[in-house]
């Protein structure tokens, strides 16, 4: 049976102090009240020390937003998977539509970083989506089974039974415009046929799909109540307590 999840992205945001103190929150306000999902925080690297000693890790998962794609060397400023393990972290988002964009990640880097995420006992969770003049060109199917196909296909069943997918329509994220329900619902339910042509039905109904992109508290439950999709990776409203707590009672 698959997880219902709903995992905050706080991007580059929240000194260390102000970090822990969200966490803390959040934190009270899922020990008032047990949510009926799995709940994620991703953090920048410098709080996930601290963050993880905070937290319930049994309440709230602890992610990082990236990894390298090396183990360990003069990789001046990256930050290897097996360092982020070693902070409690157990999640690590990976393929982030801004990672891809401001940083040239391809897909033979992230199928690269996925490796050397599952090898440390870290959850990928990773991101999948189009962009605007993709969507308009009718090429969104195609755009997602490929960055599927090319990073995660590699995989036995058993190891891609470890991902979490989450799907970003890249032309909704931060724009205020969020795919309607019926669309989030055709590229999830698309994802899963592509998944099961794959590795079988049984596999792809074990897989969280996530949706990204401008989920908050007033639609959440609308798009969440689609049979594909699994939950959310939540940006800009996963800064607030209150916000989040309101996407996480969707469920």
């Amino acid at each position: 049976m698959r997880q219902n999840i709903v995992a905050g992205n706080w991007k580059m945001n929240k000194t260390l102090q102000e970090g822990v103190e969200l966490a803390k929150e959040l934190q009270n306000a899922l020990q008032a009240k047990a949510p009926n999902c799995r709940v994620i925080i991703g953090t920048p690297f410098i709080h996930l020390s601290e963050v993880c000693k905070t937290v319930d890790q049994e309440l709230i998962g602890v992610a990082a937003q990236n990894c390298a794609d090396h183990e360990s060397g003069a990789y001046t400023g990256e930050v290897s998977p097996e360092m982020v393990k070693s902070t409690g972290a157990s999640y690590v988002i990976l393929g982030h539509s801004e990672r891809r964009a401001y940083y040239h990640e391809d897909n033979a880097i992230l199928k690269t970083k996925v490796d050397l995420a599952l090898k440390n006992g870290l959850t990928p969770i990773f991101c999948i989506g189009e962009v605007l003049e993709e969507r308009e060109a009718n090429k969104h199917f195609e755009v997602v089974k490929s960055q599927i196909e090319e990073a995660l296909f590699h995989l036995s069943a058993d190891d891609f039974k470890k991902i979490i997918l989450a799907y970003e329509p890249v032309w909704a994220i931060g724009t205020g415009k969020t795919a309607s329900p019926d669309q989030a619902q055709e590229i999830h339910a698309f994802i899963r046929k592509t998944l099961a042509e794959k590795y079988g039905q049984n596999v792809a109904d074990e897989i969280s799909i996530l949706y990204g992109g401008s989920c908050k508290p007033s639609n959440a439950k609308e798009l969440f109540a689609n049979p594909d999709v699994d939950g959310g990776l939540i940006g800009g409203a996963s800064l607030k307590a209150d916000d989040f707590m309101g996407i996480i009672a969707a469920f």
